[in-house]
């Protein structure tokens, strides 16, 4: 499907997505940053809160793409570089085409989730709930794209605060054991409407790389391997000297070669004692030379 999906709307696809998000994250610092010398809560009308968005305020949407983690500006500056490096990474392993699906998936899951949260939260207290797009963010859609790059590169190592070297395979294991225990405490606690979302911020990583199969063709190690495999299949050029073709291969045997039977194919014997190329025909018929 997604092959189809490319070939038909691959053209359409946004080049640098990752470029853009974090431009969104530099508006909402500076959004922020006016808050604290206006007393204005911008960003408070920015989140993605369905009982808002069901009462006309649909650019909810979309804005809260923009909302940044809360971090400090030294943080901030890390997180940039590291996901501008991450995404363009992945755009380049993927093409662009799929790693817009994959970031627009992770950003409609989200939303999809959060409209459940609401009607499940309805349906439980019979009243609207209020507040829930506090606890909605990218935080976990960033952290997929973290995931995604640790599954193409389960080796590669990073320093741990810039001392620890460690593999980004056991990085990517820690941070979902860690969002494993938070679902669970939120679920424990009676705090379901928070875990609902975070799990469904998730799912384009499930989908992407757990029930998808055909993905693992995308992965680094299969391109390299498929890429050595067609240069190792593809037909070798032919060579001209004073305008005569040369052979490159030659059968010990019949003498024949590519060049006067093209039809023929022609492998070495691993068993003759020397560089010693046969054609299909007598490969299995020759007499092998000690």
């Amino acid at each position: 499907m997604l092959d189809k999906m490319e070939k038909k709307f691959g053209k359409h696809a946004i080049s640098n997505l990752i470029v853009y998000l974090l431009a969104g994250y530099v508006l909402g610092y500076l959004l922020q940053f006016g808050e604290r010398y206006t007393g204005v809560p911008y960003l408070s009308y920015l989140t993605l809160e369905p009982f808002h968005i069901l009462h006309g305020q649909i650019w909810r949407l979309v804005t809260w793409v923009i909302i940044p983690p809360q971090t400090s500006f030294f943080w901030a500056l890390i997180m940039f570089f590291l996901y501008y490096q991450l995404g363009s990474s992945l755009e380049n392993t993927w093409g662009t085409f799929r790693f817009n699906v994959y970031i627009f998936g992770g950003l409609l899951f989200t939303i999809i989730g959060a409209f459940i949260t609401y009607g499940l939260y309805f349906l439980i207290n019979k009243t609207a709930p209020i507040g829930i797009g506090s606890f909605i963010s990218t935080y976990y859609i960033n952290l997929s794209i973290f995931l995604a790059f640790s599954t193409c590169f389960p080796d590669m190592q990073v320093l741990l605060y810039f001392i620890i070297p460690i593999k980004m395979k056991w990085m990517s294991i820690f941070y979902l054991v860690i969002i494993g225990f938070e679902i669970i405490q939120h679920f424990i606690s009676g705090q379901w409407y928070i875990a609902v979302p975070i799990m469904a911020s998730l799912l384009n990583f499930l989908i992407f790389f757990l029930m998808t199969r055909n993905l693992n063709r995308y992965n680094p190690k299969e391109i390299h391997r498929r890429n050595e495999f067609r240069r190792q299949a593809a037909p070798p050029r032919t060579q001209y000297r004073d305008g005569t073709p040369i052979a490159r291969h030659k059968c010990a045997v019949c003498g024949r070669t590519e060049i006067s039977n093209p039809e023929l194919e022609f492998r070495f014997c691993s068993k003759c004692n020397g560089n010693y190329e046969y054609c299909s025909e007598h490969l299995f018929t020759h007499t092998h030379v000690h």
